[in-house]
């Protein structure tokens, strides 16, 4: 989006894990000041490369690093989009310096909702989603609502959020056809290219219960004003319903380019390079209910809101543990809600106070996780 407005933004500093020549194309091409690795062996190696091209980028590496340029003094806008607990220190570090902060990644809000919605109360930051579903839900609430601000969500007269979910690729197969499910055909979404992990999450429909814990956050929606509904062409994104009755809804292509050039540009709209949305060519839209017994991954996300605190970062964490072993086909397809479910009845929720404590969630949830992948594995190849 930079590339197509150079005359509005200027690309201040990258970031990215490890790959140092993916990071090196963007450099070249946006000459930004800053470039910043986690891993300090490519960071060496960047170094190196943008001086060969004779290019002025300071290149860094580390969490410090990525906090300190979130927060500097030349950076108006930032894209949270590091993936896991990863992004959270840069993240709140941007949202208490007051910058517009830009939520292209779900753990910012599902495992830390408290202290980064306060972290944004105290900086006086804008909070501006990515995820298709709630820039949609942003984009049909009144103009001039606030994400994060308390008592928000009353004020708009808005009664209940829905988000739409496309079903992913299973939404039809028979459940009894589900415990052999492979990796292969969990990927195989309908309608969005997407990394494997993400095509999981979609196939479970976790990624849409960690949505419904991001709304929570996001427009201070209780739990029982948010709405899960199946709707297969990805059309209509999400929407609002209103006291009044009427309901508000966001549609386009499933283009990802959409909600990020809202954001950017929010109140204003610029091209984003999406073409235009044939109607007339869809014919129809059609909508389900979520079924509880295919996803039961969405009951899960919403215990985790019940229980709140710690929860949801254990929720998360217990997941991310249960799709790797999917993938590395040492868990069944239905045992991934089996094993988070097991990991909230058994880790230690407590009141959210820090990311130290978040961290500490993250870990232990991990390692229960980890247990009931080994006992549920083995077992259930057996018995399929």
């Amino acid at each position: 989006m930079a590339a197509r407005h150079p005359e509005r933004f200027e690309v201040v500093a990258l970031a990215a894990g490890k790959n140092d020549r993916a990071l090196l194309a963007q450099c070249v091409a946006h000459r930004p000041r800053h470039a910043v690795l986690a891993d300090a062996a490519a960071a060496e190696r960047l170094d190196a490369a943008v001086r060969a091209h004779g290019l002025a980028t300071q290149v860094r590496h580390g969490p410090a690093a990525l906090e300190e340029i979130a927060r500097g003094e030349d950076v108006d806008l930032v894209m949270a989009a590091i993936v896991g607990a990863a992004g959270l220190p840069a993240g709140i570090a941007a949202a208490r310096a007051g910058k517009t902060v830009l939520l292209a990644n779900k753990e910012a809000l599902v495992m830390s909702g408290a202290l980064f919605i306060a972290a944004a109360a105290e900086g006086g930051a804008t909070l501006l989603p990515i995820d298709s579903e709630h820039s949609a839900v942003f984009q049909s609430l009144p103009r001039g609502f606030v994400c994060g601000r308390a008592g928000e969500f009353e004020r708009s007269g808005a009664r209940r959020i829905v988000l739409t979910a496309s079903g992913g690729p299973f939404r039809t197969t028979p459940l009894e056809r589900l415990a052999k499910a492979t990796p292969e055909q969990a990927c195989a979404h309908p309608n969005w290219v997407m990394g494997r992990k993400i095509s999981v999450d979609s196939a479970t429909m976790m990624n849409k219960g960690l949505e419904v814990i991001e709304a929570h956050w996001l427009f201070g929606a209780p739990l029982e004003a948010i709405e899960v509904v199946v709707h297969p062409q990805s059309v209509i994104h999400s929407m609002v319903e209103y006291a009044d009755g009427s309901v508000i809804a966001q549609l386009g292509a499933p283009d990802m380019r959409t909600p990020i050039a809202c954001a950017l540009a929010w109140p204003e709209r610029i091209a984003s390079g999406v073409g235009a949305l044939d109607l007339a060519g869809l014919g129809k839209l059609e909508f389900e209910r979520a079924d509880a017994a295919r996803f039961p991954c969405l009951s899960l996300a919403a215990e985790a809101i019940r229980l709140g605190g710690t929860a949801p970062a254990a929720l998360n964490a217990a997941n991310e543990i249960a799709v790797e072993a999917f993938l590395d086909r040492r868990l069944p397809f239905t045992a991934i809600p089996e094993v988070i479910g097991k990991v909230l009845a058994e880790a230690n929720v407590e009141p959210l106070a820090s990311l130290e404590q978040v961290y500490a969630v993250d870990v232990e949830a991990r390692g229960l996780a980890a247990r009931f992948v080994a006992r549920l594995g083995p077992a259930a190849r057996l018995s399929a």
